[in-house]
């Protein structure tokens, strides 16, 4: 078995981040596996060398191990191009020059526009532009990101598509929840949802461990699992840790990052795993994970 723990460099790990890391080191550990390490950094404007090495250092004194390399997203963009080129040669893709104040204002006249997981659902106004339309606009240099056409690759995939979650059991796939998503813009190259699916094919993960808040984004990953001839992990949604008012943990507070619980606070590894052990919801089948910690 295969895990990964897979956070953004984008700030301090928190407590949050040290019972995502822990619950997906101890799935591998219990089942005789391991847990790889990758950095998602595909946001250059947010992302910063220095809490990468933050990363590896809070990790470290928790007592997570890791192989190396790192596969850190920003150094495999041609892989990410390649999978958008299998989209685009399937014509699954197409551009979208709307702004998002546009799509804003084309929602607020439609009334009641359907919302998904992400908020509003892309309305589609692209999707019906002429090949010739979309020629003129992007030779006039118009900005433009490419957006998944759902319906499309529903009707391609032509079958029921399921995935398996290790506490859930069979789930089927609902991608249309989230419309048709952005997969790559001029600014970021290539989007969360395709990254990761690429990533986790490409490191071999058999395992999918994520928050309960990104279980809808497993319904778009198994779509493009399919699209793009993958292979289909299992998937372990697990609760969130929250604080004592019901909040989730944010980069932006400081007091909880582990740096400033370790060198600030004086915790010990041992003490973060009873304050996750303690936040936890009293009941499920992955407490047992961390009894033996």
């Amino acid at each position: 078995m295969l895990t990964r723990f897979a956070p953004s460099p984008t700030g301090r790990l928190h407590l949050g981040h040290a019972w995502s890391a822990w619950f997906s080191y101890l799935q591998a550990r219990s089942r005789g596996g391991r847990m790889i390490l990758r950095i998602e950094d595909i946001d250059a404007g947010r992302c910063r060398p220095e809490f990468i090495d933050g990363i590896y250092e809070d990790l470290a004194w928790l007592g997570i191990e890791w192989p190396t390399p790192v596969r850190l997203q920003s150094e495999h963009f041609a892989d990410y191009s390649a999978a958008l080129e299998t989209l685009r040669n399937r014509n699954l893709l197409y551009p979208c020059f709307c702004t998002r104040k546009e799509i804003q204002e084309e929602i607020e006249q439609a009334g009641a526009a359907p919302h998904g997981p992400e908020g509003a659902i892309y309305p589609g106004t692209c999707r019906a532009l002429s090949a010739a339309e979309r020629e003129e606009k992007i030779a006039s240099g118009m900005p433009y990101a490419l957006r998944l056409d759902v319906g499309a690759a529903l009707r391609q995939a032509g079958q029921k598509l399921t995935w398996r979650d290790l506490y859930r059991g069979e789930e089927r796939a609902k991608p249309e929840i989230l419309g048709d998503v952005v997969l790559a813009r001029k600014g970021v190259p290539a989007s969360y949802h395709l990254c990761v699916t690429v990533d986790d094919h490409l490191q071999g993960v058999t395992l999918v461990t994520r928050g309960e808040d990104l279980l809808y984004a497993t319904h778009l990953h198994r779509l493009l699992q399919h699209l793009l001839n993958y292979s289909v992990p299992q998937w372990a949604h697990h609760p969130l840790l929250l604080d004592a008012e019901g909040n989730r943990f944010a980069k932006r507070n400081q007091a909880t990052t582990l740096k400033s619980l370790r060198e600030e606070a004086g915790k010990t590894p041992d003490e973060i795993i009873e304050m996750i052990w303690s936040a936890l919801p009293q009941q499920g089948p992955w407490r047992r994970l961390l009894v033996d910690v």
